[in-house]
């Protein structure tokens, strides 16, 4: 299969499909109309940030690559993630992250590029700032065919503040402000998908209940309708082979998910 199609995952820590709305920002209404859309994807259990991660790259359940708590293990029965396979089909893939775990989601020497900043050091909004011009930078001349980019600011003040709360509607109305920089800014080549890796509820997340376990997720892209609605069953192990067709790439035989394109 051949494509010349890129792709940029957006992914928000911690965001709520209904903090969407509650944020009040002007770029949700926009973005979503140009995509196809549902406020009622799923997540795995236990809904924790790296297991939840694993699941998305690896297209299986925590049980399966091994990884419960944001503690890395190796994997018992390796899978192949998302970077690793399409690395093997001639892919150049790009990661910009805040959280440092997330730097075991792909082995060593598979990213043409990795950028991270420290939110313990920084912050969370300003290590996202420190993340973003490298990464607008690279989407705009260098265009990796998939790159990953990960906004952690609304986990840390649903952490800090409690989920809903007017801090953290702020850090997904500033998360918002970061896909409408970037999504502006980039090549019409490339595919766009915005997702969460869990909800939250109170001042945590973990359990099996709707605010934890339901996400987001917008596709913007050619083949994906405008305004649409992506199927209500969709789980966040869909993604990885969605974006592997989307690059002309056959899914692993390892992943579990479908692909939504």
């Amino acid at each position: 299969m051949e494509s010349n199609r890129k792709v940029l995952l957006i992914l928000c820590d911690g965001m709520r499909p209904d903090s969407l709305a509650a944020c009040q920002n002007p770029y949700v209404d926009h973005f979503r109309a140009q995509s196809a859309a549902t406020l009622s994807a799923r997540t795995v259990m236990p809904s924790v940030t790296l297991p939840c991660h694993m699941s998305l790259f690896h297209s299986v359940d925590p049980a399966r690559h091994g990884i419960l708590t944001n503690t890395y293990v190796p994997q018992v029965r390796p899978i192949d993630g998302l970077v690793d396979h399409l690395y093997r089909y001639g892919k150049r893939c790009a990661m910009f992250y805040t959280w440092e775990p997330l730097r075991d989601l792909t082995r060593p020497g598979h990213l043409c590029r990795s950028v991270f900043a420290s939110e313990k050091e920084l912050g969370p909004v300003p290590a996202t700032e420190e993340i973003l011009a490298p990464a607008l930078s690279v989407l705009r001349s260098d265009g990796p065919d998939f790159a990953f980019l990960y906004l952690g600011a609304p986990d840390e003040l649903g952490h800090d503040e409690g989920w809903m709360s007017p801090g953290y509607l702020q850090a997904v109305s500033h998360a918002c402000d970061c896909i409408r920089r970037v999504t502006e800014a980039l090549p019409p080549c490339y595919t766009v998908l915005v997702t969460a890796d869990h909800g939250g509820h109170g001042r945590n997340h973990g359990d099996n209940c709707p605010e934890d376990m339901t996400i987001p997720l917008m596709i913007r892209g050619e083949g994906f309708a405008p305004g649409s609605a992506l199927p209500g069953d969709v789980s966040i192990k869909d993604l990885a082979p969605t974006i592997a067709a989307l690059l002309g790439v056959p899914a692993n035989r390892d992943w579990e998910g479908r692909c939504l394109a």
